[in-house]
């Protein structure tokens, strides 16, 4: 096979096999009945222990549900069984961000800073999708290919940048079909969501309980919307409009460039009001941040494992961090600060690592296979540029770039020459399913609020709580929201309309000696750590 560490088990399906619309025909002239293609095997899960508590198990799901009894694939999974048996309800799945992060090291990071409800009534459950971590990773570029391409790209992009944008992202793209191409046609949404009705009757489940966070919240959509009946209670956090991102995808990429550079903007706002506690600007902090963006350009930073920072580092580390919200400005100030006296110990000097590129690279082929780009190349060049010039804080680093993160897919996702074949691309109504409870921040800069409210409305039981909040998701960083949160996913009770979270952790005044609500010290100290997608913490 060429891709790596994909487990696959079973024959060769037949090319008279039936087909996935269940059409066959008899040898003879005797018409047949058409029959349902057979359901798949529903995974048998044989646990063992892996250390504090957590047990894990291998599940074979197919490899393509339109070959359902043909080959599989292997997905690792974790639980931790209820704390308290006398009032378990069930099964907690809980699914991170991404497209790209794992869901076994966000139940092992994560479980202990849960509230104590959601530990008593649930076992607390998570898997790797396919194409992530331990359930056959995609590799386009590897680590080398990797780190020359972002050392090369610049924080301030050339007038000439578009045009080796495209074909870098060509680049991506042919590596892609090398090295992963056998997996590629089916790591899209719609058989993640297959994936997950089988995992439910692997654990027993009657009805799913699903707390999803940012890609999380869109798995967690299309599950919906293709069981209605199956589902409990999902809890959408960081919520995405599911039609602009499957079916309108530059109407999904363009507010993300937006929100992106709003909640900088509002961060350099803040440094110009609070100089002292900021410590960066002089007075000008965007202008500042400007001529150090194209300082770093020039001459950049040697790091102690003997890489390099530049502009372009010091973007995507804060595309990350801002994710945080208020309580990580002050240190954002000081990170800054070091930046412009070269100090390499400033977390927002950190190059992408093999970490990073562990998630770039199933981020890029999830979301190409997910959505369906128009080809006209005239029309991709408009989109790419306008962007870069509405968004002009972090913006053109991201748009001409080498292929990373979400909202600058769009140069390799026009030229993907894979199949679509596991994507999924609506209806997103899910009727006739118990309510759902959607979560947006107002000021979210990598799901933008508007995207919560587009998919409340969508839903034909959705119900929207939103957090007036900076940052990304408000599950443990708002106790308003976790509270109606847990009450939702423990005792099926539903925000009432127009409910509204207040409760936002302001900037430390200075540095702080415990952590505010939703954070932790070593955060506030030395940044988000690679890709770690984290809940947060109100413990």
């Amino acid at each position: 096979m060429k891709f790596r560490r994909l487990r696959l088990t079973g024959a060769a399906v037949s090319a008279l096999a039936v087909a996935w619309t269940g059409a066959a025909t008899s040898a003879s002239a005797t018409p047949t009945t058409p029959t349902a293609p057979s359901a798949p095997p529903v995974p048998a899960l044989a646990w063992s222990d892996c250390q504090g508590g957590f047990e894990c198990a291998n599940a074979q799901v197919p490899l393509d549900y339109r070959e359902p009894q043909g080959r599989t694939l292997t997905l690792a999974v974790i639980r931790k069984k209820a704390t308290d048996p006398s009032k378990r309800k069930g099964t907690l799945f809980l699914q991170p961000g991404g497209p790209g992060n794992s869901g076994v090291d966000f139940v092992r990071n994560n479980y202990d800073d849960l509230p104590t409800a959601l530990r008593e009534d649930f076992d607390v459950f998570g898997y790797d999708v396919r194409g992530v971590g331990r359930s056959s990773q995609v590799v386009c570029w590897d680590d080398p290919t990797y780190t020359r391409a972002v050392t090369a790209a610049k924080g301030v992009p050339g007038p000439d940048a578009y045009e080796p944008a495209v074909r870098q992202a060509a680049d991506f793209d042919q590596a892609c079909q090398d090295n992963a191409g056998d997996l590629l046609p089916y790591v899209g949404t719609q058989y993640v969501a297959r994936d997950i009705d089988l995992l439910r009757q692997a654990l027993g489940e009657k009805q799913l309980t699903y707390y999803g966070r940012s890609f999380g919240s869109y798995i967690g959509t299309v599950y919906a919307a293709m069981f209605p009946k199956r589902v409990r209670a999902l809890a959408l956090d960081g919520a995405y409009d599911p039609e602009h991102y499957t079916n309108r995808p530059y109407a999904y990429d363009r507010p993300q460039y937006l929100a992106l550079d709003g909640a900088m903007g509002r961060f350099l706002d803040w440094c110009k009001a609070n100089p002292t506690t900021c410590g960066f600007g002089d007075g000008d902090p965007r202008g500042a941040f400007e001529k150090l963006k194209a300082d770093l350009d020039a001459n950049p930073v040697p790091t102690a494992n003997g890489g390099q920072a530049n502009g372009y580092t010091l973007v995507y580390r804060l595309m990350f961090n801002i994710n945080e919200g208020k309580v990580i400005w002050p240190s954002f100030g000081e990170a800054l600060r070091k930046a412009q006296l070269r100090d390499n110990t400033s977390f927002l000097l950190r190059p992408p690592s093999p970490a990073s590129f562990d998630f770039l690279n199933p981020n890029v082929v999830v979301e190409c296979v997910d959505k369906k780009y128009p080809s006209d190349p005239a029309l991709l060049k408009r989109e790419v540029t306008t962007n870069a010039r509405l968004a002009p804080l972090l913006g053109p680093a991201m748009a001409y770039g080498p292929p990373t993160y979400d909202h600058q897919h769009a140069t390799a996702c026009v030229q993907w020459k894979g199949e679509h074949t596991s994507r999924y691309a609506g209806t997103f109504r899910a009727k006739g399913s118990a309510p759902i409870l959607v979560i947006g921040n107002t000021g979210d800069p990598d799901t933008p609020y508007q995207d919560a409210v587009a998919l409340s409305r969508e839903l034909d039981n959705g119900r929207l709580l939103t957090f007036e909040a900076e940052g990304h998701t408000a599950f443990n960083r708002s106790v308003c929201a976790t509270d109606r949160i847990t009450d939702y996913l423990v005792n099926l009770k539903v925000p009432s309309r127009g409910a509204r979270c207040t409760d936002e952790t302001q900037p430390p005044s200075s540095e702080p000696t415990v952590a505010p609500p939703g954070t932790t010290l070593k955060e506030l100290r030395e940044g988000v750590n690679e890709r770690v997608d984290r809940i947060g913490s109100l413990r």
